[in-house]
């Protein structure tokens, strides 16, 4: 077993796959130790806020010290951190409009920009196919940009119990700073929110954890299946044989997930969850491990060792448990390996299509690519809500299949240098 082992660790594909998984396991387990919030907690009063450090600004107002810096360019950072790219194209559009020419305008240019819109804005100015709702959205747009090169100080005032009348109490001037260390509540949301307010690493985690979950369970029962009926077809042999390779090739002609999306579709959305689910595709899944294995003990039922078993008058599971299997178990985990990367692959495609565990319970990886497919993630460009995902499911497909690459390197004599 020593050496056995030292060969695999030796094989490098095997080494970096079995590293990346190791990584992803160990997140799955750490993680929640250490941030334990409920995966599925809607934190954000909003949709897809994007990654960042959140600082409470109640408490960077209110209950902070506040520092007075003369940064350089402060203003205009702070200026073209806030004009968005849908008002610098709502500038350009009202500029176009009135004559300017788009070559002469860049919207990438804060400073040229601001200059151009308040030596051309007329608020007064009738466009021509310009409706008045637009006119007063344009008017509405000019006066942020106004409030926005404001430098005056901002009155903070609260109500006088007494008189019922609203006072002055603070007030906040552009140059004052606060130390974030020094604010009492500020959240760090690496990955954002998701569509539906959600802190997505924390999403994510448990999602990967429940997709691992579901792949072990389907490719356990999909290789036990397989494994059980190639050996017996295998050995056995005559009409045993031929029973178990007809409904083998039943299986065979309808695809899968065909019929994995039939059976998922006919339990209902209320009674599928993650171990059903992954039960449900590991009993649909097992049919090239099944045709696999029996190739592999059709080869070995005439060995000598096997031969000289049968003559010693050792019973059936015998010879397959002690002389057959322990030749085929290199095979048997390598095909393991493949199941939990079909079954996450396959978890993932029915949740796609909203026929996966049900959504009020658990995420999976493959759920919230279908949350953020629904709310249109990919077009509104909220890039955290789901390639983070895609990530997750490449790197554990990618490390199962190093591993299993390395291992047939080692157990394929063909294959060893």
């Amino acid at each position: 077993m020593t050496y056995l082992l030292r060969e695999i660790f030796r094989s490098g594909k095997f080494v970096v796959g079995f590293w990346i998984f190791a990584a992803i396991l160990l997140t799955v387990v750490i993680y929640p130790l250490l941030v334990p919030d409920p995966p599925l907690a809607i934190i954000g009063r909003g949709t897809f806020f994007p990654p960042g450090i959140y600082v409470n600004g109640y408490d960077a107002v209110s209950g902070t010290p506040r520092y007075t810096l003369n940064i350089r360019d402060a203003e205009d950072k702070r200026i073209e951190g806030k004009l968005t790219a849908d008002d610098r194209a709502a500038m350009q559009e009202w500029l176009v409009a009135a004559g300017t020419p788009e070559a002469e305008i860049n919207i990438e240019d804060t400073q040229a920009l601001l200059d151009t819109w308040f030596a051309t804005f007329d608020p007064a100015l009738r466009l021509p196919g310009m409706t008045n709702a637009q006119r007063n959205y344009f008017i509405r747009l000019n006066g942020s940009i106004q409030n926005l090169l404001s430098t005056d100080d901002i009155i903070i005032a609260a109500e006088n119990p007494e008189s019922g009348e609203m006072e002055e109490i603070d007030t906040l001037p552009p140059s004052a700073y606060v130390n974030v260390n020094q604010v009492p509540n500020v959240r760090v949301l690496p990955l954002g929110t998701d569509n539906f307010g959600r802190d997505v690493l924390t999403e994510l985690v448990a999602a990967t954890r429940i997709s691992l979950q579901i792949g072990f369970v389907a490719g356990f029962v999909a290789t036990l299946i397989g494994l059980v009926l190639g050996l017996v077809s295998g050995y056995v042999g005559g009409w045993v044989d031929d029973v178990i390779m007809f409904i083998t090739n039943l299986f065979t002609v309808i695809p899968s997930f065909v019929l994995l999306i039939l059976i998922s579709f006919s339990i209902g959305q209320e009674n599928r969850g993650a171990f059903l689910i992954a039960t449900v595709i590991g009993l649909t899944s097992w049919v090239w491990t099944a045709r696999a294995v029996r190739s592999q003990v059709i080869s070995l039922r005439n060995r000598d060792h096997v031969n000289l078993s049968k003559l010693s008058g050792h019973s059936i599971f015998h010879i397959i448990l002690r002389d057959i299997l322990p030749y085929i178990a290199s095979y048997v985990v390598m095909a393991f390996i493949l199941q939990i990367s079909s079954g996450i692959l396959a978890e993932a495609g029915l949740s796609i299509l909203g026929l996966g565990p049900r959504t009020t319970e658990v995420p999976t990886l493959g759920l919230m690519m279908n949350w953020a497919m629904i709310y249109q993630a990919h077009i509104l460009n909220k890039w955290w809500a789901y390639f983070p995902v895609i990530l997750a499911i490449a790197l554990i497909t990618f490390s199962m299949n190093l591993m299993n690459t390395g291992l047939d390197q080692v157990f394929n004599p063909a294959l060893r240098e």
